[in-house]
């Protein structure tokens, strides 16, 4: 089934304890786009560059199975631009510069042959944009799921809901979940949130894992033990694509199916951080994806021995 990506396609410069780097490919829409693709080739994007933007990684994206008719490329204009310098625990990151360029004014444009698409990702943008997007397509996808973060709560928080009101699956971190719920218990906290609109939440915990809300449902996935992360920029992006392709591609939206797509994103934002930008991305095969998959079903497969008592 077919999956379409609105996010940023962009440029990144990344510092942390293991290294920095100059000027490389980044943007949510980007890292979105490349992990669904391990999972559906029925893939088209709603997104803007510069034309600064390099061609080799347009003809990436093009080869992975992504529809480029929604990419527009403004002549004469600079690409998204953001840098970065990451704390010793990764977990935290100081902004260094913020060019938005050609993301200032983005209008998503939806190409006719978009139309009709069954499942609807929306990365990390301004909730207005988000919004449009929805509004613009004639039928509404089977499944939308949306990313947001604090930035949006703090300058935007009315736009924020009014989008959330919108959308099935809302993707967020626990930082984020307790500041938009005021709730520090992030079971309250996600009640609070699916009554502004979202049916399922999902709540990363980086380095912990993941929770799954719906209903009085719950599940956990853990996050895979690594023993280096060089890179944790774009794993939450990763994650939401490889589950959003995985919903995609076996055309299914329930909790069960759900379970099993978190570990699916799960497994290819593991990858993701093991080196800089998009490097991992564009070379690992569906083997080694597969190979951590299972991975991470190890982690948790257990029998409990009855004990005599």
């Amino acid at each position: 089934m077919s999956l379409l990506t609105v996010g940023s396609v962009a440029f990144d410069a990344i510092e942390t304890p293991f290294g920095k780097t100059d000027k490389i490919i980044g943007g949510a829409g980007t890292y979105i786009a490349l992990s669904s693709s391990f999972y559906t080739k029925d893939q088209k994007i709603v997104a803007v560059v510069g034309e600064d933007f390099p061609q080799e990684m347009l003809d990436t994206l093009a080869s992975k199975g992504v529809d480029l008719e929604g990419l527009q490329i403004k002549q004469g204009e600079k690409t998204f631009f953001w840098s970065g310098r990451y704390h010793n625990d990764m977990n935290s990151r100081d902004t260094l510069v913020t060019e938005l360029n050609v993301l200032e004014h983005f209008d998503p444009i939806i190409p006719a042959s978009y139309q009709g698409v069954e499942y609807l990702m929306l990365g990390n943008l301004s909730p207005q944009v988000q919004r449009s997007v929805i509004e613009r397509l004639e039928t509404r996808p089977k499944l939308i799921a949306m990313d947001t973060m604090n930035f949006w709560m703090e300058i935007a928080l009315e736009e924020l809901k009014k989008t959330m009101a919108l959308v099935d699956v809302l993707i967020i971190n626990d930082e984020e979940a307790r500041q938009l719920s005021g709730e520090y218990s992030l079971v309250k906290a996600s009640k609070v949130i699916r009554a502004m609109g979202p049916k399922y939440l999902i709540i990363k915990k980086g380095e912990h894992g993941a929770l799954l809300f719906h209903g009085e449902n719950v599940f956990f996935a853990p996050a895979l033990p690594l023993e280096e992360v060089f890179d944790p920029t774009g794993a939450g992006d990763t994650f939401a694509g490889g589950f959003m392709g995985y919903i995609a591609a076996t055309d299914d939206a329930s909790f069960d199916n759900m379970k099993r797509a978190i570990i699916a994103g799960s497994a290819l934002a593991s990858f993701c951080v093991e080196k800089f930008g998009t490097e991992r991305l564009t070379d690992i095969t569906r083997e080694e994806v597969d190979a951590r998959i299972e991975e991470f079903v190890a982690l948790t497969n257990f029998e409990m021995v009855q004990t005599v008592g």
